[in-house]
C-alpha cells in the first residue's frame, strides 16, 4: 500500500442540470518521502484534486488514504500551502508562523515552539525580516512565509497548491531553488500541483499530468531520473529534461483534442429594428425610432385613377 494514496475518486459540484463533473476515475499512489508534480490546464479541477487531499471537502465516489488511514477532514499531518499566501495581516513572519506551530505543538515549551519557528524562518533565508508585517514584504517574502508555516507544523505531506504561480518570472525562478534545496533537507512528502510543466520537471521525482475537464483523470505518471541538486542553466540544455517535456506537452495537448466538441444552441434575437440615425432631408430635426418587428404591418391599398 503507498503512503498516500487515491483509488477511484471523482468530485462534482451542483445539481440537477447545473452539475459540473470535475474530476473522474482518480487514481494516485505516492510513497514516503517521494516529491511528485502534477500538471494541467488551468480551470482541470487541480484544486479540488488538492482539497480533497486536504480534507476540505469529500469525494462522491472512491477513497484518499495516508498511511492506510482514510482521510475525511483536515488533519496536521497534511500542510498546505496556498496560491494566496493567506497570512494574517496583522501579524508579523514570526507571529504568522508561530501561531501555526502554537496551535500543532500546544505540549511543547515555549522556548521549543520559538526554537522552531525560528529554525524555520532561517530555512527559508527570511530572518532578517522576522518582524515584519506581509504588507512590508514582496510577494516572494510572502510566498516563502507560507512554506516555512507549512513545513513548521512537520506534516507527513506537504500539499503544494499552485504555490508560485502570483510570482513573476525572476521571483519565480528563485523560490523554485529554494522549494528544491529545502526538499532535500527535509525530504517531506511533497505534492506540488502546478500549471508549468518546466516547473514540475525542475521540482519533482515524477510528474503526472491531468487532463481537460470536464470529468478530468490523471494520466500515466512519468519519472524523471534527472540528478539532484538541478540547476536550471544545465538541465534547460539537457535532452532528457526536453525530452519529458515534450512528452507531457504532447499528452496533454492530444487529449486535449480529443475531449474538444462543438456545442450549438438556439439564439433569441431582440424584437426590434434599429434606431434610423439618417437624418430625413426634408425634416432634418425627424429621426426614427427604435421598432419593434412586431409592430410592423403591412397594407394593401387601392388607389383610383
Amino acid at each position: 500500500m503507498a503512503f498516500l494514496e487515491m483509488k477511484a475518486v471523482a468530485k462534482g459540484f451542483g445539481e440537477g442540470s447545473r452539475r459540473a463533473e470535475v474530476l473522474e476515475d482518480i487514481n494516485l499512489e505516492i510513497e514516503e518521502g517521494e516529491f511528485v508534480a502534477v500538471v494541467g490546464y488551468s480551470g482541470a479541477g487541480k484544486t479540488t484534486l488538492m482539497a480533497l487531499l486536504a480534507g476540505l471537502i469529500a469525494p462522491d465516489r472512491g477513497t484518499l488514504t495516508l498511511e492506510g488511514k482514510p482521510i475525511r477532514e483536515p488533519g496536521r499531518d497534511r500542510g498546505v500551502v496556498f496560491q494566496n499566501y493567506s497570512l494574517l495581516p496583522w501579524l508579523t513572519v514570526f507571529e504568522n508562523i508561530a501561531l501555526a506551530v502554537d496551535q500543532v505543538f500546544p505540549a511543547w515549551s515555549s522556548k521549543q515552539r520559538r526554537e522552531q519557528v525560528e529554525k524555520y524562518i532561517a530555512m527559508v533565508n527570511l530572518t532578517p525580516a522576522r518582524n515584519k508585517k506581509p504588507g512590508e514584504l514582496s510577494g516572494g517574502m510572502r510566498q516563502r512565509v507560507s512554506v516555512a508555516r507549512g513545513l513548521a507544523t512537520e506534516p507527513r505531506v506537504l500539499l503544494l497548491d499552485e504555490p508560485l504561480g502570483a510570482l513573476d518570472a525572476l521571483t519565480r525562478g528563485t523560490l523554485q531553488d529554494e522549494i528544491s534545496r529545502i526538499w532535500q533537507e527535509t525530504r517531506t512528502t511533497v505534492l506540488l500541483i502546478t500549471n508549468d510543466p518546466d516547473e514540475g520537471i525542475f521540482l519533482a521525482d515524477r510528474i503526472i499530468p491531468l487532463t481537460a475537464g470536464p470529468r478530468a483523470t490523471l494520466g500515466p505518471p512519468i519519472s524523471i531520473p534527472l540528478p539532484r541538486p538541478r540547476e536550471k542553466t544545465m538541465i534547460n540544455h539537457c535532452p532528457e529534461f526536453k525530452r519529458i517535456r515534450a512528452e507531457v506537452i504532447d499528452y496533454l495537448l492530444k487529449v486535449s483534442r480529443k475531449k474538444s466538441t462543438s456545442l450549438s444552441r438556439k439564439l433569441v434575437l431582440p424584437d426590434i429594428e434599429p434606431e434610423n440615425l439618417e437624418l430625413h432631408p426634408k425634416r432634418p430635426f425627424e429621426k426614427r425610432r427604435p421598432v419593434r418587428r412586431s409592430e410592423i404591418r403591412e397594407e394593401t391599398m387601392e388607389v383610383k385613377t
